[in-house]
């Protein structure tokens, strides 16, 4: 008998019990799982990131129905509240991920951080000044900053490359869709809760959705999965299945090596050039995408009242979540990411050029409609930098946190790029913005060439594939799907990026 036998021999009968079972009806089980998951995972992460915009963004909405006055606050005081945030939001992202690729329970974790932000935004309806507000928001950054990153992690851990896209785009489109019902909703409190028991209406728009959200939190740490190898609600055989999915799918197993600390991922993303182009493309992005937190006041400048502009805010959102789905689905069914991407940013640009160069009722919603689309091209770039650093799963996460913490920069200082002095046609503003865009665009086309002479090389070049493999996930990868080594190195040979 050949040593190669020998090996295939010893692998089986060290497998589990339920490995011959698996693989036969592995098609079947994995259908099942991925069915499991869109109905339970994907409705949940939708309805808490839809309430996350809601209440980062009722304070853009309150000053609408004089937060403003009541809190005494200057034009620059209220811009400092509204880049405070980001001061912790970016810096927090990185740690919390770097802990989330670690924790045996991430549902605890991140619903707990949700209750947490629900809490602390209820109580922004009880500050007296400026400092209270300040510091509400200062806090508010700290919890919110585990949720986008932290659920980009655990949804690349538990789908493949070529569904991640799509279904990080039903993540995003509840941000988008945020924009339009939380317009709708603060336009029910604003317009019908005024003075109620002598409370100000802006004041029961926090108190009401921060309720909401700290009742979702406790619920979501029963509905979100944790880790693929120990999740409570899936079966022994889905659980082995989601493992050796992404294992076929990267051709490594999606796990960290048992002697690596959260901090060693951090150091792997922080040596990747890739991760550094990532983070100042996103925040170059955001930057340009910075519109989103004064949309209400750009809503305002079409010259109707205050209900009926919260109103008119809402399609633009509605027809971009659609669109944000549609491009993401056909992404996924292409591998293609680039033009998925920065397609959205040059309708931006569009959108930016007929507000720069008209005043009509008319043209200035068409430009609201483009402007609001360019957060398709968003929805896709943690998923670019996921499939790019895919493992270990600690660099995967740490990289994550980077990209993002990095980029919400540019979110901070687009608080600054919205002057009311600007306003209201907003020309300086909306050419910053440009400018921001054409320069991320640039970098992402550096990606891509970057991306595709890699490419060129691992076909080229077997030991440059061998180079990228860790032994040790690839073994597992072996057995978990119930394989030799050298069939699971053919299949790593065949891995490709995405761009």
């Amino acid at each position: 008998m050949s040593t190669n036998e020998k090996e295939d021999i010893v692998i089986v009968e060290s497998a589990p019990p339920i490995l011959t079972h698996v693989v036969e009806n592995a098609q079947h089980i994995e259908r099942r799982l991925v069915r499991k998951l869109d109905m339970r995972l994907l409705p949940t992460v939708f309805i808490i990131f839809v309430m996350n915009y809601i209440d980062r963004n009722a304070v853009t909405t309150a000053r609408l129905k004089g937060l403003e006055q009541d809190l005494g606050l200057t034009d620059l005081q209220y811009s400092i509240i509204l880049s405070s945030l980001y001061a912790t939001y970016c810096t927090a992202q990185i740690p919390s991920n770097m802990i989330l690729s670690y924790i045996r329970r991430p549902s605890i974790f991140i619903g707990s951080c949700i209750a947490c932000w629900g809490l602390i935004s209820a109580m922004t309806g009880v500050t007296q000044s400026f400092g209270g507000l300040l510091a509400c928001r200062l806090m508010l950054g700290i919890p919110e900053a585990v949720f986008y990153p932290g659920t980009m992690f655990v949804l690349s851990s538990w789908y493949t490359k070529k569904e991640l896209a799509f279904r990080s785009a039903i993540l995003y489109s509840g941000l988008l869709l945020s924009n339009a019902f939380g317009s709708l909703m603060a336009a029910g409190i604003l317009s019908g809760m005024e003075g109620k028991r002598g409370i100000r209406a802006w004041r029961w728009l926090f108190f009401i959705e921060g309720s909401m959200t700290i009742c979702l939190g406790f619920v979501s740490m029963w509905l979100l999965p944790d880790c693929p190898h120990n999740t409570r609600w899936m079966s022994p055989e889905e659980r082995h299945v989601a493992q050796a999915r992404l294992a076929d799918d990267a051709g490594e197993a999606d796990q960290n090596d048992t002697d690596e600390s959260a901090l060693h991922g951090l150091k792997l993303a922080l040596k990747d050039y890739r991760v550094y182009v990532f983070s100042i493309m996103n925040m170059s992005q955001l930057l340009g995408l910075s519109f989103v937190n004064f949309f209400p006041t750009l809503t305002q400048t079409l010259g109707f009242s205050t209900t009926v502009t919260l109103l008119l805010a809402a399609p633009p959102w509605i027809f971009s979540s659609i669109m944000c789905c549609l491009s993401a689905w056909h992404a996924d069914r292409t591998g293609e990411r680039f033009f998925h991407m920065a397609g959205w940013w040059w309708g931006v640009i569009l959108g930016f050029i007929i507000a720069l160069s008209s005043m009509s009722i008319a043209a200035r919603y068409v430009s609201l409609f483009l402007m609001a689309c360019g957060y398709c091209g968003f929805s896709l770039t943690a998923v670019w930098v996921s499939n790019v650093v895919s493992r270990p799963p600690s660099k995967r996460a740490a990289a994550i946190g980077l990209v993002n913490g990095i980029g919400n920069i540019g979110n901070l200082m687009g608080s600054y790029t919205w002057k009311d002095d600007w306003g209201p046609s907003y020309h300086p503003s909306l050419a910053i913005s440009m400018g921001a865009l054409v320069f991320s665009t640039l970098l992402s086309i550096g990606i891509r060439m970057d991306l595709i002479r890699t490419n060129k090389r691992l076909d080229a070049d077997e030991k440059a594939q061998l180079d990228l493999v860790d032994r040790k996930r690839v073994e597992e990868a072996a057995r978990l799907e119930g394989i030799t080594f050298d069939q699971a190195m053919l299949k790593r040979r065949g891995y490709r990026y995405l761009y």
